[in-house]
């Protein structure tokens, strides 16, 4: 198997599931040596499970480093934000800001002297659609993820002889919490969802293997026989930008969402 990325070197926050797992299973597969963060204790041995794993699969170097990015009773508090929760307060505000756009800020700025110097370093951000389309409930966590996409514009020209810089935005993603937020979020969803050209769940697709029977009937009967994406779909998108094709891409938000949200 082609190894494009053999001897670079990555860092994965939220390394231990979801997407970002699903990005370091990508970029392992390319040759690329890994730190995964993971934020709470409770993430420990599945991360330390998944560098092992990543490191014995594909002969690379993984290392799993816990790195709190606020207080541990902070980091804790559950992300979604929804309608008829209540008034958004001041903590709520600079929790999401604090982990969505100063962690990644600062982040950034702590790597960016380590970059190499013939801009093959590629930093790619995970944004949403909420920054563009509008969600209800959705202020403080569109509002984020916009900021990281103006950033990314920024560090595009500031990092321009050591890096590419560029964004993706997924839409819904599979996952425990995505079935979990129920027929009303899911309703608010469905235009959306009936609008996207990939979202169209086909029966013979041997990714749906990976749902339980229940969630393939959620599906078909709640969501309209419109799937969120697979993490290993959003991955893919990430790990060709990170690959020397990506090279004269950068600045960009490449749409990750099955077309939800069409670049321009």
């Amino acid at each position: 198997m082609s190894r494009p990325l053999e001897g670079k070197f990555g860092i994965v926050t939220g390394g231990s599931r979801g997407i970002g797992e699903a990005i370091a299973r990508n970029l392992a597969a390319k040759g690329c040596s890994l730190l995964l963060n993971f934020t709470s204790e409770s993430s420990r041995a599945r991360t330390e499970e998944l560098c092992a794993s990543l490191a014995s699969t594909h002969s690379i170097r993984c290392v799993a480093v816990q790195a709190d990015l606020l207080h541990a009773e902070e980091a804790r508090r559950p992300l979604p934000q929804r309608p008829g929760k209540g008034p958004i307060d001041r903590e709520y505000f600079n929790w999401h800001y604090s982990i969505n756009v100063l962690a990644p800020l600062l982040l950034t700025q702590a790597c960016a002297p380590f970059l190499p110097t013939d801009r093959s370093g590629r930093i790619v951000n995970i944004s949403s659609v909420s920054s563009s389309i509008g969600f209800a409930g959705q202020s403080v966590y569109g509002g984020t993820k916009a900021a990281i996409e103006a950033m990314t514009r920024t560090w595009a020209r500031e990092l321009a002889d050591r890096a590419t810089v560029n964004a993706v935005n997924p839409g819904p993603v599979i996952g425990d919490m995505y079935f979990a937020t129920g027929e009303e979020f899911w309703k608010q969803m469905q235009g959306f969802q009936d609008a996207t050209p990939l979202s169209k769940m086909v029966e013979d697709d041997p990714q749906m293997k990976e749902l339980s029977e229940e969630q393939i009937r959620l599906i078909r009967e709640k969501m309209g026989g419109r799937r969120p994406a697979f993490t290993s779909e959003i991955a893919g998108v990430v790990g060709m930008l990170c690959t020397a094709d990506g090279l004269w891409c950068t600045g960009s938000v490449v749409c990750a969402n099955g077309g939800m949200k069409m670049g321009f």
